[in-house]
């Protein structure tokens, strides 16, 4: 399903250190957010505006990971053929693309925070 409480097709899955969960949902097109405590509904953090290739659109990602030093989402948008970056500040309504033209399915980042 759609709602904040249902999961179509979660591929990557990340677990922050505070325990925040987050995954990517390639048929809903976004990225998803429990935060510790909560298991109830989730929270659109990422897409959720339909399948696309604007910068507030996602398009099949299939992972997700976090980067604690600029507190942004690091996603790869499969479908699309990028990765791009989300910041985690309230009122984030759009991505910015870091690659293009990239076959990518999941995501890893070395201490030196290489992607």
């Amino acid at each position: 399903g759609s709602a904040t409480n249902h999961l179509n097709f979660p591929c990557g899955l990340f677990v922050a250190d505070n325990q925040t969960v987050l995954t990517t949902e390639y048929m809903n097109h976004r990225v998803m957010q429990w935060k510790n405590g909560d298991t109830t509904n989730g929270q659109v953090v990422a897409g959720g505006n339909g399948q696309g290739k604007g910068l507030n659109q996602l398009n099949g990602p299939t992972d997700v990971l976090i980067d604690k030093e600029i507190d942004s989402l690091i996603i790869c948008d499969a479908d699309n053929g990028r990765v791009v970056r989300w910041s985690r500040r309230s009122g984030t309504t759009q991505g910015e693309v870091l690659i293009d033209n990239i076959n990518c399915y999941g995501l890893a980042v070395d201490e030196q925070r290489n992607l």
